[in-house]
């Protein structure tokens, strides 16, 4: 009791008393201390306002504020002007009028007079809609079926006619004694049944225009979509899946009583799905499947295969594959469409013969490890970067082929295939202008911790630097793309909106101001990005915050950030903002603080992506390891006094430093932590470990479940309970195991009403409170 008074004596005291006014329980409120800063940047239908959704009076959500050439700040934009604001417009390039949904009906705007018309209003909400090919045409969705809606003559056809279930037939009536005798005995009984057989005959003479009825069974229905023309829809069916949910206990409730909502699936075979792609041809009035088991590679096994002796011999059978909906050109007769394995391998770009129900394979990819990276999503059932350019036969995309993702262009006519943008740094958006002959990139061209701005030209390929300097832009081009509204941070600096013109080299002229006179009042450090090398020679960025030497207490703390696939070792704002506020106090007691982007982190390309494919804990641990040697031999840090932390796949890594390494790391704080792969979900986990059932090996060298008996040093564990995405179980079996082995040196912190990303201010400072307690208490010499 004596040693745990003095802890928080010694807690109060080091951060009232040195650390230069920092406090934990102010910086713990995060956005209500820095100052709410404002999303969701876009402009008004004219190009003359922008729009954004903020909260500068810390009030209890956002709302939309308007600015305008003029003005001396961002003012509030009226209920009605809010929710127009958030529409999504459909239109043509140069048209004045546009089409958008709200509430399930349909509206039409005009720019010029600023005057909107319902439609459409029915009590079934419509959605998904479409532009046709034909001025004036629309298509949307209503009751999983496409409605072709005709804006000039008021027009309006269901061309599709798709139900669930199955058709039921009506059965002749079965012949007995009593049914035939009443035939033989009853001249009535005998004209009834000619007249029903003769109406019968009469109305199969005359085919009805409508849509035949067409039932798909049990399955999923997915990605309904008309081309252009109106003359094809698309659409998947996905089979309906048996598999076990994890459900959750949630202790604090309203009514006191305990509730048990279901979660997630764990990762596992039993989650792919068999699939089928058809087409509707609304001419022929019928649907057809297509039969994608020639597309090249489908049925090559996987190499890790050959690893295990039940899989090696395996016999050939075709990959499950998902096919996206198609992607068209402007009149509809091109269709091309994404296809990706289940297993995330393997992307195929087909072109689509929709009268045919055939195909052309144009493009495949493939990854030993996983498919993914910048415009190429890491998920089977979602589609990347795809457009066509304004000569309606070249499409682009991007690819990792030369380990960075790079954008590309393939015309399908000539089956030429260009680079368009190449070298050691990535495509990291894709903007096509309007008259589709150029490009707007994002890019980490300058430093893999910036987003630059540029325009490429299609016809000579040239990069026109537009905003490079560094930070981060996040870039909404106006409707006439001769201004931009930019979202903009830098490393100590929160995101702002600005605006600038669009030409080379521009300048940003600021139209918020979000932080407030509290986080202005303390001088944030500016964290140095270096580059050290790991033990294999790889190149390895990080974050590094240094004390003044008269306050170095030569101890460390390393942050693990989360997610695996995410960047914190870069040149602009946070999503870690109270880490680096922590980091900030962190230093003032003397702590110097390593923030590592380790093997798995975006923005370094493939290689560095995969680097963890079947192995985390490895290459991503060894590292924090290596950055732990760069501390001691250049920052002069006493290699025993240094603890290591992180959340989620932070969280992973600190356990796996404590257990897997043993004594590496002095205390480590666990946060929200997978503890056994396992048990994690099955998008994430199986593009990295493959599937428990194929790959056993794989999962249980990553998790730290198996290796609990190495426990060395301290270690605080810290979970919350109403975790929907790192199970509170993943912890609770954990603690189990130490129990088992009668290891002291650990506790566990439970928070009840918290999830994966905690809200309370309460929690925060709680949770980090903790965490300061154990380095102070464990790091500092007494």
């Amino acid at each position: 009791m004596t040693k745990n008074i003095f802890i928080l004596a010694f807690l109060f005291l080091s951060i009232t008393g040195k650390s230069q006014n920092l406090k934990l329980e102010e910086i713990m409120k995060g956005e209500s201390f820095i100052g709410n800063q404002p999303t969701n940047g876009r402009w008004s239908l004219d190009g003359k306002k922008v729009y954004f959704e903020w909260n500068p009076k810390n009030e209890l959500g956002t709302s939309t504020y308007f600015w305008q050439k003029g003005m001396s700040k961002p003012e509030l934009v009226s209920p009605k002007e809010e929710a127009f604001s958030q529409m999504d417009f459909k239109t043509k390039p140069g048209s004045d009028v546009v089409y958008y949904l709200d509430k399930g009906s349909l509206y039409s705007y005009s720019i010029q007079s600023k005057t909107s018309k319902k439609l459409i209003q029915q009590s079934t909400p419509i959605s998904n809609l479409q532009l046709g090919t034909q001025s004036g045409v629309l298509f949307f969705e209503q009751n999983d079926n496409i409605f072709k809606y005709n804006t000039k003559d008021g027009s309006l056809l269901q061309i599709t006619n798709f139900n669930k279930g199955i058709k039921k037939e009506t059965k002749p009536e079965k012949e007995n004694f009593l049914n035939t005798q009443q035939k033989e005995l009853f001249q009535f009984i005998k004209d009834k049944e000619a007249k029903k057989q003769w109406n019968l005959a009469k109305s199969k003479a005359v085919k009805s225009d409508f849509a035949k009825e067409y039932f798909y069974g049990k399955d999923q229905f997915y990605n309904l979509k008309p081309n252009p023309n109106g003359n094809f829809a698309t659409f998947l069916l996905v089979e309906e899946p048996e598999i076990k949910k994890e459900t959750m206990e949630v202790f604090i409730t309203a009514d006191g009583y305990n509730q048990t909502p279901e979660t997630k699936e764990k990762v596992s075979t039993a989650n792919f799905v068999k699939t089928k792609f058809g087409i509707y041809s609304v001419v022929k009035d019928s649907v057809y499947y297509l039969n994608f088991s020639t597309l090249s590679h489908i049925q090559d096994a996987p190499k890790y295969y050959e690893l295990y002796d039940n899989l090696k011999n395996k016999a050939k059978e075709d990959k499950l594959i998902v096919p996206q909906a198609p992607v068209y050109n402007e009149d509809g007769s091109l269709a091309i469409v994404e296809i990706r394995s289940q297993d995330n391998k393997d992307r195929w770009l087909v072109n689509l013969n929709l009268d045919k129900g055939t195909f052309e394979e144009i493009e495949y990819q493939h990854d030993e490890a996983w498919i993914g990276g910048p415009g190429i999503p890491g998920y089977s059932f979602e589609s990347g970067t795809l457009g066509f350019l304004a000569d309606q036969e070249t499409i682009y995309f991007q690819s990792e082929v030369t380990g960075y993702s790079h954008l590309y262009t393939y015309n399908v006519k000539s089956k030429k295939k260009t680079q368009l943008t190449k070298g050691n740094w990535e495509v990291r958006d894709v903007t096509l202008s309007k008259d589709k002959k150029a490009f707007y990139l994002t890019t980490n061209t300058t430093h893999p911790g910036n987003r630059n701005f540029y325009k490429l030209a299609v016809a000579d390929g040239v990069l026109q630097p537009i905003l490079t300097k560094d930070g981060a832009h996040e870039v909404v081009l106006s409707p006439d793309e001769k201004s931009l509204l930019v979202r903009y941070s830098y490393k100590n600096i929160p995101w702002d909106f600005y605006l600038a013109d669009n030409k080379k080299n521009t300048t940003l002229q600021q139209i918020s101001s979000s932080t407030t006179e509290a986080f202005k009042q303390y001088q944030w450090r500016t964290p140095e990005v270096i580059t050290f090398k790991a033990q294999d020679g790889t190149p390895v960025n990080a974050r590094i915050y240094t004390p003044k030497a008269e306050v170095s207490n030569k101890a460390a703390v390393i942050f693990v950030h989360g997610a695996g696939y995410l960047q914190n070792a870069h040149n602009f704002w946070s999503n870690y903002y109270r880490e680096f506020m922590f980091h900030n106090l962190l230093t003032d007691l003397g702590y110097t603080v390593l923030d590592i982007d380790y093997r798995g982190s975006d923005g370094y390309g493939r290689d560095f992506r995969t680097g963890i494919y079947r192995f985390m804990g490895g290459k991503d641990l060894s590292d924090h390891l290596d950055g732990k040697k760069l501390l001691v031999e250049k920052y002069g840090i006493d290699a025993n006094r240094v603890g290591i932390y992180g959340g989620s796949y932070g969280g992973f890594i600190t356990l796996m430093g404590m257990l897997t390494t043993p004594g590496e790391f002095t205390s480590g704080a666990a946060l929200r932590s997978v503890t056994d792969w396992a048990h994690y979900n099955h998008g994430y986990t199986g593009n990295i470990l493959n599937f428990p059932e194929t790959d056993p090996q794989a999962y249980k060298k990553s998790s730290p479940i198996y290796f609990a008996d190495n426990l060395k040093g301290n270690l605080v564990m810290l979970h919350g309970m109403v975790d929907d995405n790192v199970e509170y179980k993943d912890v609770v079996r954990l603690s189990q195991r130490f129990i088992e082995l009668e290891k002291k040196n650990w506790t566990l912190a439970s928070f009840p009403v918290e999830s994966h990303g905690f809200k309370e201010t309460y929690s925060w400072i709680d949770e980090y409170g903790r965490i300061l307690n154990l380095f102070n208490s464990t790091l500092l010499k007494k």
